[in-house]
Order: C-alpha cells, then sequence, then structure tokens
C-alpha cells in the first residue's frame, strides 16, 4: 500500500511526529520518510521504525521505535507506543515499556508495565548527553516545556539522586521532592544525605534544605541546615572543611582546613592550616601543574610550630619544623635536545619524627635533591649539563649543597680512525680519546648552620679536567689488552701555606689567594680473557653445568707527584725536635691534590659465573629450565711493587646469586694478609706464616631478601561506576591475596685489636587480602644488637563499597599513634568521615 494512500492516518502521523519534534525543541515543519505501515484488527498501526526529518536545512535525524505496536486514537486525538519504545534526537533518548501522546493536553506520559511475574519492565530512561534520569513515571508538557518526574534516579557528576518527585522548570533547573543525594551506585544505596528540598542547577551544583544523614535506609540525627555539593564539570574554587578532634598535649584542633584554588587549566593550589588551642600550629601549601606535551610537576611546602606543654611552663619544649619537596618533569618531545628536570626534598631533620608520616618517610634518614639541566647537540659529541644539588643527614644533621655544578663533556672520538674504512683497522685506529670538565661550588656543614651569617665563606670553588685516552686490541686471538693513559689537571682560585710557629709548638694554615693548578696522571693496562666450561649428563635431573671464568690481570703505575718536579707538596715543621712532613698545597681543594707517594701495582681478578641445566618431563616431550648457582663469584688483590712494604692489599670477595628464583643473596667480605701489632698497626708479617691461617677477616656484610606474592585475581566485568569506586580506593590492591617481603642483613667489622662489632637486622613487611574486600599491611623488624623490634605498624582496610575503613597503628616507639577512619570514596562528600586518633603528643 502506498502512503499516498493513507490519508488519516499520515495525517495523525504527522501530528505526532511534530509533536515529538516540539518536545525535542524543534519548531521548523517536519516531513514522514516512507515507511511500509500495516493496520490490525485492533484498528492500530504495528511500526517496527519511523524515521523523521526536517525539511529546512536538516541538521539531524528524528528516529522512533517500539517492539510491539503503535495505536492511534484519533477521536482524542492520541498516540500510544508499546513494548520497548524508543525515541531518539541527537544526543537525546528517550525509552520506556510505554509511551502516550495525548494531543490535546500537550503532555508527553512514559512509564513501565508489568509483566506476568509481577516485575516492573522497561522503566523510563531519558538521557541528554551524559546526563541521565531512570524514574517510574514521567510527564513532559510540550508547550510549557515542564516536566514532572516520579520515584527518580539519575547521576549528576560523582553523585546520584534519588526522589520522589521531580520537577523540570526550564532545560537547566529541576526541582526535587523528598530527594535523597549520594555517591553509592546501587538502586537501593548504603547512604544518602536526604532532604525534602533539592534543586539541581544542571552541571554546576545540586542545593538542598534543611538535610540529614541516613545510613543502610535508618536515619540519623547528623544534621546541616544546608547541603551545597558541586556537579560543574573543569575547574573550580572551593572550601576544605577540617578534621577537628583533640590532643591531650596539643589542646582542641582544626586540622587540614583550608581553600583550593582552581586558577586555570593547567595549575591549581591548595592553602590548609592545623590549628591547636594550645599555641601549636602547621601551614601547607599543595600545587600541581601540567602544560600537556611540554612539562608537569607538583610542589609541596609545609611549615610547622609545636609547642609541647603549657607555653610559660618550663618543662615547655617548641618544635619549629619545614619542608619543601618539589618534582619537575619535562615532556622528552617538547625539546629533546634541552631537558629541565627537578627532584627537591630540603628541610629540617626533626620534620618526620616530630610530625606524623608514613612509615617510608619516618624510616628515610637521607634526602636528596637536584635541579639540573642538560643540554645535547645533534650529531656533535657535546653534552653541557648544570645542575644544584643537595644531600642531607637527619641523623648527624650534616648537609652538602653544590651550586652550582657545571659538567661539559666530549663523548669518546678517534682521531686517527680514516673517514673511509678499507680493510681490516689498525691498532692506532681504535685509539679513543674523551675530555670532561668539571665546575664545583660546593659547601658540608650543619643544617642549624646554613643560613647563618658567614655561612657563604665556607663554599669551595674548583676546576677540574680530565682527559683519557683508551684503545683495546687482541693479542693470541684469545686475549684482550686495554692499555689507558690519564691526565687530570684541577684548578683552584686558593691553595694554603703552613708553618710551624715556636712559641705555641703547632702548626699554622695560611690560605693564600691566586691561580694555582694541580696536575697529576696515570698509565694502565689490562689483559682479560673469557674460558667456557660445559659438563653434560645423560642420565638423571641435572642436564648440564656450565660454568664460565673471567679472569684479568691489571697493571697500574702513578709516580710520586710529592717530587720536585710537580710543585703540588711541601715540607713543614711539625714539633720542637724538627720532625718534618710533606703536605698538599691543595689539601683543602675542593678536589683535593695530587696522590702522595709513588704507585706501581699488580692486580688479579677471577669472577665467575655458573648455571645449572634441568630436565624437566612431561607427557609429549622433555624440557630443560636453567637454574642460577652463582651470578656472580668475584675475588680479587692487588701488589704494590713500589711500596717499601705491606705491598699486599687486602683480598675482596663478592658472591650474589638468587635461589628459586625469589630468594635473593649477597655476600662481599675483605680479608688482610697481615697481622697486626700489640697497638693495632699493620706490620709487614703474614698471618699464614704468623697464626697459620691465610688472612685475617677485616669486614663482611651478608644479606638475604626474600619476596612472595600471591598471582593477582582475575578481573571480573563491572559496571563502570563500579570501577570508579574502586579507583578511589587508590594503593589499595585487593587483587593480590598476599605480599610478602623479608630482608635480613648481617653486617661484621673488626679493623683492628678492638672487639668485633656485629649488627643483625631482620625486617618483614607485606600485605594479605583475607577476602576480597578486608587486606591487611604490617611493617616490622627486629635489631638483634640492640634486641629490640624496629619501626612496627599495622594496618587494616576495609572496602565497604561506597564507603572504606582505615586503621592504622604503631603500637610503640617514638612515633606510637593510631588513627580509625570511616569514610565516603567518593572525593564529593570526603568530608563525610569519622576519625579517632591518638598522635605522638597524645602519649
Amino acid at each position: 500500500m502506498q502512503a499516498t494512500g493513507l490519508s488519516i492516518s499520515t495525517k495523525i502521523l504527522t501530528v505526532f511526529c511534530l509533536l515529538l519534534v516540539w518536545n525535542m525543541g524543534l519548531n521548523t515543519p517536519v516531513a514522514i520518510a516512507q515507511d511500509t505501515l500495516s493496520t490490525n484488527p485492533t484498528d492500530s498501526l504495528t511500526i517496527d521504525s519511523v524515521q523523521v526529518t526536517t525539511s529546512d536545512a536538516i541538521k539531524s535525524k528524528v528516529r522512533y521505535s517500539a517492539e510491539d505496536s503503535m495505536k492511534f486514537d484519533i477521536v482524542n486525538e492520541k498516540v500510544f507506543l508499546y513494548g520497548n519504545a524508543n525515541v531518539k534526537y541527537e544526543d537525546i533518548e528517550l525509552s520506556a515499556s510505554f509511551i502516550k501522546i495525548d494531543w490535546t493536553t500537550r503532555e508527553v506520559l512514559a512509564t513501565f508495565t508489568v509483566d506476568s511475574a509481577g516485575n516492573d519492565v522497561g522503566l523510563p530512561v531519558f538521557r541528554e548527553g551524559t546526563d541521565q534520569f531512570t524514574a517510574r513515571v514521567m510527564r513532559y508538557n510540550v508547550d510549557t516545556k515542564q516536566g514532572k518526574i516520579s520515584q527518580v534516579n539519575t547521576q549528576q557528576g560523582e553523585g546520584y539522586i534519588h526522589g520522589e518527585t521531580i520537577k523540570k522548570i526550564d532545560e537547566k533547573n529541576y526541582f526535587i521532592n523528598k530527594g535523597h543525594y549520594t555517591t553509592c551506585d546501587l538502586p537501593d544505596p548504603h547512604f544518602s544525605i536526604a532532604s525534602n528540598k533539592l534543586k539541581i542547577i544542571q552541571d554546576k551544583k545540586v542545593v538542598t534544605g534543611p538535610a540529614y544523614l541516613v545510613i543502610a535506609d535508618v536515619p540519623t540525627p547528623f544534621a546541616v541546615p544546608f547541603g551545597y555539593f558541586p556537579t560543574r564539570k573543569g575547574r573550580s574554587n572551593g572550601i576544605l572543611f577540617p578534621t577537628f578532634g583533640e590532643s591531650g598535649r596539643l589542646g582542641f584542633f582544626l586540622k587540614d582546613a583550608g581553600y583550593y584554588f582552581g586558577v586555570s587549566d593547567y595549575v591549581d593550589i591548595a592553602l590548609t592550616a592545623d590549628i591547636y588551642t594550645l599555641g601549636s600550629w602547621a601551614a601547607k601549601m599543595y600545587s600541581n601543574y601540567a602544560v600537556r606535551y611540554k612539562y608537569s610537576g607538583n610542589l609541596n611546602v609545609s611549615y610547622s610550630k609545636i609547642i609541647d606543654g603549657e607555653r610559660d611552663l618550663p618543662t615547655s619544649t617548641v618544635l619549629t619544623d619545614y619542608f619543601i619537596r618539589w618534582n619537575h618533569r619535562q615532556d622528552p618531545k617538547s625539546n629533546p635536545t634541552s631537558i629541565l628536570s627537578a627532584n627537591v626534598n630540603i628541610g629540617s631533620s626533626d620534620y618526620y619524627s616530630n610530625n606524623i608520616s608514613a612509615p617510608s618517610n619516618y624510616l628515610t634518614n637521607t634526602f636528596q635533591s637536584s635541579i639540573a639541566w642538560t643540554k645535547y647537540w645533534p650529531s656533535k659529541p657535546y653534552t653541557l649539563s648544570m645542575s644544584a644539588t643537595h644531600s642531607q643527614n637527619t641523623i648527624t644533621k650534616d648537609i652538602n649543597m653544590s651550586i652550582p655544578n657545571i659538567n661539559f663533556s666530549v663523548n669518546r672520538f678517534y682521531p686517527l680512525q680514516k673517514k673511509e674504512q678499507i680493510g681490516k683497522q689498525k691498532w692506532f685506529e681504535k685509539v679513543g680519546i674523551s675530555y670532561q670538565t668539571n665546575v664545583l661550588n660546593s659547601i658540608s656543614t650543619k643544617d642549624t648552620l646554613l643560613f647563618k651569617e658567614g655561612a657563604s665563606d665556607q663554599f669551595r670553588f674548583g676546576v677540574s679536567h680530565s682527559i683519557p685516552i683508551s684503545t683495546s686490541l687482541k693479542v693470541l686471538k684469545h686475549f684482550t689488552l686495554s692499555p689507558s693513559f690519564n691526565y687530570n689537571e684541577n684548578w683552584y682560585v686558593q691553595s694554603i701555606n703552613k708553618q710551624y710557629n715556636e712559641q705555641t709548638n703547632s702548626v699554622e694554615v695560611d690560605t693564600i689567594n691566586g691561580f694555582k693548578a694541580a696536575r697529576y696522571f696515570n698509565v694502565a693496562a689490562s689483559l682479560n680473557t673469557r674460558i667456557y666450561g660445559m659438563m653434560q649428563m645423560e642420565k638423571g635431573k641435572i642436564a648440564a653445568i656450565r660454568h664460565v671464568m673471567t679472569p684479568s690481570i691489571s697493571i697500574g703505575y702513578r709516580p710520586d707527584f710529592s717530587d720536585p718536579p710537580f710543585n703540588g707538596y711541601k715540607e713543614v715543621q711539625i714539633d720542637s725536635l724538627g720532625t718534618t712532613t710533606k703536605y698538599s698545597i691543595f689539601e683543602t681543594g675542593i678536589f683535593g691534590g695530587p696522590p702522595l707517594g709513588k704507585s706501581s701495582v699488580i692486580g688479579f681478578n677471577l669472577d665467575n659465573n655458573i648455571e645449572m641445566k634441568v630436565r624437566s618431563e612431561n607427557d609429549t616431550a622433555t624440557t630443560f629450565k636453567k637454574i642460577k648457582i652463582f651470578e656472580s663469584l668475584n675475588g680479587g688483590i692487588s701488589y704494590n711493587v713500589a711500596a717499601d712494604s705491606l705491598n699486599w692489599s687486602n683480598i675482596n670477595l663478592n658472591a650474589r646469586t638468587v635461589l628459586l628464583d625469589k630468594i635473593n643473596l649477597d655476600y662481599s667480605g675483605s680479608f688482610d694478609l697481615y697481622v697486626l701489632d700489640t697497638l693495632g698497626r699493620r706490620i709487614d708479617k703474614f698471618e699464614l706464616k704468623e697464626n697459620n691461617k691465610l688472612a685475617r677477616l677485616v669486614a663482611s656484610t651478608f644479606a638475604v631478601g626474600y619476596r612472595l606474592a600471591g598471582k593477582s585475581a582475575k578481573k571480573e566485568e563491572e559496571k563502570p561506576a563500579l570501577n570508579q569506586q574502586k579507583q578511589l580506593s587508590r594503593y589499595m590492591d585487593m587483587n593480590i591475596p598476599f605480599n610478602l617481603t623479608i630482608n635480613y642483613n648481617l653486617v661484621y667489622s673488626k679493623p683492628g685489636l678492638l672487639e668485633a662489632a656485629v649488627n643483625q637486622t631482620i625486617n618483614v613487611f607485606g600485605d594479605v587480602s583475607l577476602t576480597p574486600n578486608w587486606k591487611v599491611t604490617f611493617n616490622t623488624g627486629y635489631d638483634f644488637t640492640i634486641k629490640d623490634l624496629s619501626y612496627t605498624s599495622i594496618g587494616i582496610y576495609r572496602d565497604l563499597h561506597c564507603w572504606e575503613m582505615r586503621f592504622n597503628w604503631v603500637p610503640f616507639g617514638f612515633q606510637k599513634n593510631y588513627n580509625f577512619q570511616i569514610n565516603v570514596k567518593s572525593s564529593i562528600l570526603q568530608d563525610l568521615k569519622m576519625t579517632k586518633k591518638n598522635d605522638i603528643y597524645d602519649n
């Protein structure tokens, strides 16, 4: 049947399509796409899909469908869509089990149906962009463009809104009666903030009247006069609400109160403060910045003043601490030839001990910082770097800073090499030369004296130059000979002069201003090869054992730079008897002076690698597995021909291997061939001759590391909202059942006659997932020397779907404390939490 033969039905269908277009906010005439229509005995039209387009400047198409049928009531001017009814226009979509359009009242009604089992089927869903409403009943007036929705469920930003009725005032504003706001994505949420009146300003905020907290459908007495929940996407400013409580020694407090500034698309700043009623306070600043494809970073600055005890009492102590942390990363794609990076960690030594922090921070006793700029020249061997470095020891309070540290280097090049190589290279064509210069200005002092008056006079300045020349060539086919020559020159603007003062019987040191250069060099050569051994076994579990030995012999020569031709040393009287000694005029220089004494050293070193191949029988074939017996077993010793006594050096042994792919073993030891006299000094007598043993153990270390982790559980398909909730748990990976790391360290030292010093420590840390929602973390250790446990902490984490619970406990020690907290995961309601704590100032 042709469409032109259905005059009445076509007229009604045109009215219906026009009504839908008006509902989408369009006022242009419409035309009907040609579709096949058929009538049924109930005088209704069954339609699979109808497509409607605007006739003027067509921008998009209107599509609607119904799986069951479409019915037209011509007398009452109504249209009915049955069975999975759906209407689409651009980014707007309405779907429901039943949709009715009343042309007389200009209303569109969408609702659900009930199946034979009594279940609700086809709840109305309205989608527009990223917004979505789900309800039981929806009404909309195409003239006033206002609507009313019953028992609604919609998502706004990270939150979800449930309401008894919702009224649409215009395109952006909605009013909800008896509503609930929550960040739980379940149809029956675990918690919500309930209010009789809510207003939604789309893509901006949700505002409520007087509201109260509901947990598991049970109202609680926790109420607020109003609620404000931002839903705007992108940057925004806002108040950071504090945590309040009481400290036994610091008083009542407000912690982390402040304001967040979304400055721009590239940077944000958060300013927070801690305030205690007994006078203590702290200020903090956090900032993140990023420019895509260029750079990113963050800056954290903290300053605290802790007054422990009553301020006016003599037992009161004032602890002032600060800490600055800055990280800057440059995207290599922005400028591959010029790179700027920064990793700054600087502050007072007691900051982490006086302020509660993570175990990794508390256990760290050194802070290091570096700000570096590096310049490369494409197709050139040059590299220039400039940096400022800082190193700080929180135990000894020592601090070392270098400002600036400039390094210019020329990569190795071959000046005698031909531009066009023909045939085999000659030995002299392999001679390579490189160059490096270092400009250094540094200071070593205590952290409390760094910014005191006169600290700048302690800076030491110098320039060092190094020119290594080396080559390598094959000898007797299987040996590699590597001769080298190293020249060094250090420039200083100051030197020293020592004089003996007869009146005070002491040596006085004078600083001489003026340019001086310290020059020294050495020559060396090494000869090495590699020897392979293999033992194969036809039967048994072991298939083969492979042994690789790498022996090497080295020779090095250095003249005595205290001899007159080099002018690097002077003699000075040191006592009234006329005893003299040599000293370097550059001994206070940052790079030191030339080495003292002639050296002619012959060294021997042997490195071993031993592996075993094991058979593994199965039903189809025999496979082999490689097992490392020793990754490295290394021993070395040297002999100084130029020394008049004590020619042999210590024997140094190092061993490293991995057992069962899980246990790391490391050993190092130093053995002295010579005996000690009654004063603990080495004398030219051998242990083998005097005590019938090869050598005397001077120092050794032994370390065992073991890590065991369960296999990650297979992740199941999850809803996007649930994935988002789990991401908010951040560092808690609930998919790994357990993770255990054990480290054991043994350090032995006996350099003289004193009793040997033996230190043993064992550290254990890891986590266990008791269930998919419970995780326990732990960190502890034992010091066998002091016979006491080291820093110990226990943590318990519980995933409560939209909530999470954390309990962290340090049971003893200086930082003895506990912290219990239950909070909502979502950042929108991050201040909805309960905290109970006892810190180091409450013990």
